[in-house]
């Protein structure tokens, strides 16, 4: 269990620091050259995973497809908005919003009949005051990054309802594989009408790219596949969450991102609405099956 729980932990903190790997690839590159980069690195990099993780699971091609199609489509708008917003704001702000989907999706899950827990209730309105503080200026005005981050974090929202619906008929690895080649034809596509990089910018970028491609792609999604299978979705999804935590460490550390205390003050609402929205509950009669 602690093994497992300590590969969650390194998860979050893989995809924590990535934001300030997103923020220095851009030194040398644009968003979108940057992002169809590390689409195909990280596609390169889980098809290892399909034979470390063989499975035995007959996969349904018509929702391996639609769900890769879906799953891939937000996952290029999520991560668009995010770095296009990069360049407007800090890497501790992005990460904290983008963070914001864990009790988004709540909320969404309200028009698709789920029941939403009164503690999950606590929770979002904790964020999303936390939210208000903050990137609401005095003057109700919001930063243009952080106000770019936030539409990527609907995005997110709705990555993960589409990989929560379609997980249940595929394996994750292949539904993975195909959601980032998609991701990584609408990249190319993207960056070739707007951009235009030069071998040499790549070259400059290539740790960033190879931190954002291979890290949070292929060894922290090894690490969160092992991790999550000793340790409850709950547990796991409040242990993930601290990415926002490790992002403004990074931030802070790396290059000297410094918030106010307003900021601050704001990060901490965001940070106790989602453990409090997450936090796992102990049922009654509860059974648990023996494997």
């Amino acid at each position: 269990m602690l093994i497992s729980q300590l590969f969650l932990w390194t998860t979050a903190a893989i995809w924590g620091f990535a934001f300030v790997a997103q923020t220095v690839g851009m030194d040398s590159l644009g968003p979108y050259s940057f992002n169809a980069a590390r689409f195909l690195l990280a596609t390169l990099s889980l098809l290892p995973l399909l034979f470390i993780f063989k499975s035995k699971q007959q996969q349904d091609k018509k929702h391996l497809w639609l769900g890769g199609i879906l799953g891939g489509t937000c996952l290029f708008f999520g991560f668009t908005f995010q770095q296009v917003g990069l360049q407007y704001t800090t890497a501790g702000n992005a990460g904290f919003i983008t963070s914001m989907y864990i009790v988004f999706v709540p909320i969404v899950g309200i028009l698709l009949k789920h029941k939403v827990e009164p503690h999950t209730w606590l929770g979002i309105i904790l964020a999303l005051i936390g939210l208000y503080c903050l990137t609401i200026g005095p003057h109700l005005n919001i930063n243009k990054g952080d106000a770019i981050e936030l539409i990527g974090t609907l995005f997110w929202t709705g990555h993960v309802i589409i990989i929560g619906y379609f997980s249940r008929y595929v394996s994750a690895v292949p539904l993975s594989i195909i959601q980032f080649l998609i991701a990584t034809i609408l990249g190319t596509v993207t960056a070739f009408f707007t951009e235009s990089p030069t071998l040499a910018d790549f070259e400059m970028a290539w740790w960033p790219l190879v931190y954002t491609g291979v890290a949070s792609s292929g060894i922290a999604f090894t690490l969160q596949t092992l991790g999550q299978r000793n340790v409850s979705a709950s547990i796991s999804a409040l242990i993930l969450s601290s990415e926002a935590v490790f992002a403004l460490i990074g931030g802070w550390l790396l290059m000297n991102e410094v918030l106010s205390t307003r900021a601050l003050i704001g990060c901490g609402f965001i940070l106790l609405g989602m453990i409090i929205s997450q936090w796992p509950r102990q049922t009654k009669a509860a059974v648990v099956p023996v494997s």
